[in-house]
């Protein structure tokens, strides 16, 4: 393991509660027993001790973090990709679809999805973005659950960002709310995530 992957593992483990561990239930994922604080916690730590980290080493660790099917290693590697959102690109895409066919848990596929996917596309250029939506209209097409379930909720955040600024603007210019749609919204990028929302589906419906 690389030293940023040894420092986090070993702080979690220290973290363990065999309590907290037994009470999680078992669906193939193992546990530590480490709080979502200590997670959070220790990988602060970890970057701070190895502010070196570029692009690739961030998803090399990340990487490394998710190899085990252990739930806090896993979510410690989501921790660092919300961390370093600023070095993420759209070919990364490729890495967080196979973490979220993998993730098997809403706790993992969630914060993936609407920390991670959903502000990565939001800061894209429109060449890129463009790209990002035809991969989340794949993404909820796709017969995976889980990968169904993070294309429907990765907009959702920045949507909701986008609407609050909107919401503030139409205040401070003493127009009603309802005028929000007319203006903030009509970027390019959401109007393409709305034609696609409307065509998703809740995961496991009809």
């Amino acid at each position: 393991m690389s030293d940023a992957g040894e420092f986090v593992d070993a702080a979690l483990q220290r973290e363990a509660s065999w309590e907290r561990a037994e009470d999680r239930g078992s669906d193939g994922l193992q546990f530590y027993g480490s709080t979502v604080g200590a997670v959070r916690g220790t990988v602060r730590d970890a970057l701070r001790r190895h502010r070196e980290l570029d692009h690739d080493a961030v998803l090399a660790l990340s990487s490394e973090l998710w190899s085990l099917p252990i739930f806090e290693r896993r979510l410690a590697a989501i921790v660092v990709l919300q961390s370093k959102l600023d070095l993420l690109r759209v070919t990364d895409l490729t890495r967080l679809e196979g973490f979220l066919r993998q993730a098997s848990r809403r706790e993992l596929v969630d914060p993936l999805a609407l920390d991670v996917v959903g502000p990565l596309i939001d800061r894209l250029g429109p060449r890129d973005a463009d790209r990002a939506v035809v991969v989340l209209d794949r993404w909820a097409a796709d017969g995976d659950h889980w990968l169904s379930r993070a294309a429907l909720l990765s907009p959702l955040r920045p949507l909701r960002t986008v609407v609050a600024i909107g919401m503030a603007l139409c205040a401070a210019r003493g127009q009603p709310p309802h005028r929000v749609g007319t203006g903030v919204l009509q970027t390019s990028l959401v109007k393409q995530w709305h034609g696609s929302l409307r065509r998703w589906q809740w995961p496991g419906r009809n």
